[in-house]
C-alpha cells in the first residue's frame, strides 16, 4: 500500500531538519566574514558610519597615519599601495578605509597639586579638542591625582555633548600627587565599553608617576593588549624628581600616536587641535594574521606606503600588539 501524501511529508521532516541544523548555524558563522571583507573577499574600501568593522575576532584593525616628506598628511591611496608585515611577513589587507570614521577618545588629565596654574589653559585646549574633532565622536574623562576618577555624572559613560564635557572638566580642584599609571589603566578598561571600533586616549600631564599602584610593566601590557591611540602631552618640568618623558613616548610610539612634550602651557590648545586632525586624517588597515596564533605573545608590526610621483611616504602606526589567547575549549558536561 503506497503511503500517502502526508505520510510521505513526516517522512521527511526529520532530513529537513537535521539540514537546517547543519546550514543555518554554518550560515550565522559565515555571515561575519563576508561583512568584514566585501563581495568575493574583495577589500572593503567604504564604512558606513554606523557599522561596526570589527565583526570578525581574528580581524587585526591598524591606525595609520601617511606623511610625505615635506610632513603633510597624504590622501588618496589605495589599500595596494600599503604593505603590513607581521612578523616580517607580508599579510594580506582584508579591510581598508580612509573615511574620517568617528572615535570613542577618553581624556586623561592632570589633576595633581602642581596643576594647579596650568588648569585654565588645559581644560580651555581638552575643550578646543572636543570641538576640532568628528561631531559623531563619543568622549569621556578620567581626572587623577594620587587616586583616579571618572569626570562625567554616574549614569553617564560617554558623551558628545560639549556643555556635559566642559562641566566635567571644570569639577574639582587640583591637588595631591600623580597616578598616571593608575588613570591610563582605567582609560584603557573604559574603552572596552565603547560603541565605536577606532579608540584612542588623549593623557595630559606636567609630572612623574609617584602614587600609582600600578607599575609601567601592567600599563604597557594593557597598551599592548589594546588596539587604542595613545596620544601624549608631557608639561615639561625639569625639576620634578620623579618626571619621566621616557614613559610617555613609549606608550605614544607602540601605540601610533604622538608624544609632545611643550615647554609653555600655552602651547597645548594648539597641540590638542593637531592631535585631532592627525585622528581625522587616518587610514583604517585590517587582516588576518596569516600564522593564525592567538597564545598571547607580542606580534611585531611594520607598514609601509609607496605611490607613483610621492617619494619617501613615512607610515605611523603601532609597533605591534598582545595577541590575546583563545579560550581553552571546556570538556565535556559534568556527569
Amino acid at each position: 500500500m503506497k503511503p500517502t501524501a502526508t505520510e510521505r511529508r513526516m517522512r521527511k521532516a526529520p532530513a529537513v531538519l537535521a539540514a537546517l541544523l547543519v546550514y543555518v548555524p554554518l550560515l550565522f558563522i559565515l555571515w561575519p566574514v563576508h561583512v568584514a571583507t566585501g563581495q568575493s573577499g574583495q577589500t572593503a574600501d567604504r564604512q558606513d558610519p554606523d557599522f561596526k568593522i570589527a565583526v570578525d575576532v581574528s580581524l587585526v584593525l591598524l591606525h595609520a597615519s601617511v606623511r610625505d616628506h615635506r610632513g603633510g598628511y597624504v590622501s588618496g591611496l589605495a589599500s595596494e599601495n600599503f604593505r603590513v608585515y607581521e612578523d616580517g611577513v607580508l599579510q594580506e589587507i582584508k579591510f581598508f578605509s580612509h573615511d574620517d570614521v568617528p572615535v570613542t577618545v577618553g581624556l586623561i588629565i592632570d589633576n595633581s597639586s602642581s596643576m594647579r596654574p596650568k588648569r585654565g589653559d588645559v581644560m580651555s585646549s581638552a575643550l578646543a579638542f572636543a570641538r576640532s574633532s568628528n561631531p559623531r565622536d563619543e568622549m569621556f574623562l578620567v581626572h587623577f591625582n594620587e587616586r583616579a576618577w571618572f569626570g562625567l555624572p554616574p549614569a553617564v559613560s560617554f558623551t558628545g555633548d560639549h556643555g556635559v564635557l566642559e562641566a566635567a572638566l571644570n569639577n574639582g580642584v587640583p591637588g595631591g600627587r600623580t597616578a598616571i599609571y593608575d588613570a591610563i589603566a582605567l582609560g584603557l578598561q573604559h574603552l572596552q565599553q565603547a560603541h565605536l571600533d577606532k579608540r584612542a586616549l588623549v593623557v595630559i600631564s606636567d609630572g612623574g608617576d609617584n602614587a600609582s599602584r600600578r607599575r609601567w610593566p601592567d600599563v604597557r601590557a594593557m597598551a599592548q593588549a589594546s588596539d587604542a591611540i595613545i596620544y601624549t602631552v608631557g608639561l615639561v618640568d625639569q625639576e620634578d624628581p620623579d618626571w619621566s618623558p621616557g614613559v610617555l613616548k613609549r606608550l605614544a610610539q607602540e601605540t601610533g600616536g604622538v608624544v609632545f612634550l611643550p615647554r609653555e602651557v600655552g602651547l597645548v590648545t594648539g597641540i590638542c587641535e593637531q592631535i585631532a586632525r592627525d585622528m581625522r586624517n587616518q587610514y583604517t588597515i585590517g587582516y588576518v594574521p596569516s600564522n593564525g596564533r592567538h597564545n598571547g605573545a607580542y606580534h611585531t608590526l611594520r607598514v609601509t606606503a609607496n605611490a607613483p610621483g610621492q617619494p619617501k611616504l613615512s607610515v605611523r602606526t603601532r609597533t605591534g600588539y598582545l595577541a590575546a589567547p583563545v579560550p581553552a575549549k571546556t570538556g565535556s558536561a559534568l556527569r
